[in-house]
């Protein structure tokens, strides 16, 4: 299995929803056409960040990183 890259601190994200269970699935709040700003991960909380919705300025916090791809240039 492919270990992916963390985002790099504020860059643009979308969210990947793939390794998702269909029960975990509908506690994530992202839209699959969603762009995210990713602030961060929690520095005592490994492999968990921060992202704001990058329309709605809404933030949220403590989800898995490894769930956030960042854009390429074409897509941004």
């Amino acid at each position: 299995m492919e270990k992916r890259r963390k985002p790099k601190k504020l860059t643009l994200v979308r969210f990947k929803a793939s390794g998702l269970s269909s029960k975990q699935r509908p506690t994530y709040p992202f839209k699959k056409a969603g762009v995210y700003l990713f602030l961060g991960e929690i520095a005592n909380m490994r492999e968990h960040c921060v992202v704001m919705d990058w329309k709605t300025n809404r933030t949220y916090v403590g989800y898995h990183t490894e769930n956030f791809v960042e854009l390429t240039e074409d897509e941004t």
